[in-house]
C-alpha cells in the first residue's frame, strides 16, 4: 500500500496571470499559500482474483479492465502516460468537498502523480510534480486551468510564484517572522458558501476574455508585489492586506460573467458589515469557498451573521506533496 497526502491551496493575489495564454505573453505572478487540508490518494496492485484489472475509488466506483475505459480524466491519463501495465485499485479521500475554489483537482492529480512514482520505486522531486502536473491538466485532459494549484500542491508553503515566458516557474517563500505569520493565519478566515461549480467553464470565459481585461490582470499582477512588501515590512500593520483583498475582488469579479452571484454577493456584504476588512472567492469562481481578512476579535462577530455556513480553521502547509505511507507489495520498475 502506497499513501500521498497532498494540500489544498489559498490563493491570494495575482490569480489569471498564472495561465499559460497570458504568462508566456507577459509573465505572471501569484502569492497565496498551501493549507493544511489534504487530498489523500491510496494505490496498491490490484491481486488477480477479480473480474476487473483497475479499480478507482471517489465520488463513484469504476471496475474496468483498461486504462481507456476509465471515466475519471486525471486516473485514465496519468496511468496511461505511465504505461502502466499491471492492474491497480486506487482511492481518493478528501478532507474538503471538490469542486470548492482551493486547487483540488491539482491536488488530486500531484498526489496521484507521487503515488505512481513511488509505486514504481522513483522519488520525484517537488519541480517535477508541478511540471508533470501541468503539462497533463494543460496538455493531455485540456482542462481550463492555471499553474498555481499544481505548484502549491507539490512544494506546500506560503509563497510567491513567478512564471515565466518560457513556460518555466520561480517559487521563492515569503519569509515573516513567526509571530507576524501567526497573526496573519490568526486574521484569514475560510468559509464554505455551499455552493459548487463547474471551475473550469468559468476559467475557459476567463480566458477568452484575458485581453479585453489586461489592465485588470496587470492590476492584480501589482497587488502581488505590494502583498510580498506588507508581509516583509516588520512595520506595515497587517490590516492592509485585507484592504488589498478587498480592491482585488472587486477586480476579479468584473474579469467575466459567473464569478460572483446574489448569494455570494449576499455572504461577503454581511462579513464586510461584521468587520470583516476584505476577502473574496476561491478559485474560479461561481461558488466554493470564500476568504476573509478580519482582526481575531472581530470574528465571532462575522461567525455570528454567517452562522448558517461552515468555518474551517486551516494553517500553512509546509511540505507539500508526501509519500505518507510506503509499503510496496513487489516494485514495478520502468
Amino acid at each position: 500500500m502506497i499513501i500521498s497526502r497532498t494540500p489544498f491551496r489559498v490563493s491570494l493575489f495575482g490569480g489569471g496571470s498564472d495561465y499559460p495564454l497570458w504568462y508566456r505573453a507577459h509573465g505572471g505572478a501569484v502569492i497565496g499559500f498551501a493549507i493544511n487540508k489534504y487530498c489523500y490518494i491510496s494505490m496498491r496492485p490490484l491481486p488477480p482474483f477479480f473480474d476487473h484489472k483497475y479499480r478507482i475509488v471517489y465520488s463513484r466506483i469504476e471496475n474496468v479492465n483498461a486504462i481507456e475505459e476509465i471515466q475519471h480524466p486525471a486516473v485514465r491519463h496519468v496511468l496511461g502516460n505511465t504505461g502502466m501495465d499491471f492492474g491497480v485499485e486506487i482511492h481518493h479521500d478528501g478532507d474538503l468537498p471538490a469542486r470548492s475554489g482551493l486547487g483540488s483537482s491539482s491536488s488530486f492529480t500531484v498526489g496521484l502523480l507521487n503515488a505512481v512514482h513511488a509505486q514504481y520505486g522513483r522519488m520525484s522531486t517537488k519541480a517535477q510534480l508541478a511540471e508533470e502536473a501541468i503539462r497533463i491538466e494543460q496538455d493531455v485532459i485540456r482542462e481550463n486551468v492555471g499553474s498555481q494549484d499544481q505548484v502549491w500542491a507539490a512544494y506546500g508553503g506560503l509563497n510567491r510564484v513567478d512564471f515565466r515566458r518560457d513556460g518555466s516557474f520561480g517559487v521563492d517563500p515569503i519569509i515573516m517572522n513567526g509571530e507576524r505569520q501567526d497573526r496573519l493565519i490568526k486574521s484569514f478566515m475560510l468559509v464554505f458558501t455551499g455552493l459548487s461549480r463547474q471551475a473550469s467553464e468559468i476559467a475557459g470565459k476567463k480566458i477568452a476574455n484575458l485581453k479585453n481585461r489586461e489592465g485588470h490582470i496587470r492590476s492584480m499582477m501589482g497587488m502581488v508585489d505590494e502583498a510580498a512588501a506588507i508581509l516583509g515590512s516588520s512595520s506595515r500593520p497587517l490590516e492592509e492586506l485585507g484592504v488589498l483583498l478587498h480592491e482585488s475582488w472587486r477586480l476579479k469579479r468584473e474579469l467575466t460573467d459567473g464569478i460572483t452571484n446574489a448569494t455570494i454577493d449576499s455572504i461577503y456584504e454581511a462579513a464586510r458589515a461584521a468587520g470583516a476588512v476584505g476577502g473574496k472567492l476561491m478559485g474560479a469562481g461561481g461558488g466554493g469557498f470564500m476568504l476573509f481578512f478580519a482582526a481575531p476579535e472581530r470574528q465571532q462577530a462575522i461567525r455570528d451573521a454567517l452562522a448558517k455556513l461552515v468555518h474551517v480553521a486551516v494553517d500553512v502547509d509546509r511540505a507539500g506533496s508526501r509519500i505518507v505511507v510506503y509499503e510496496p507489495d513487489g516494485l514495478h520498475k520502468r
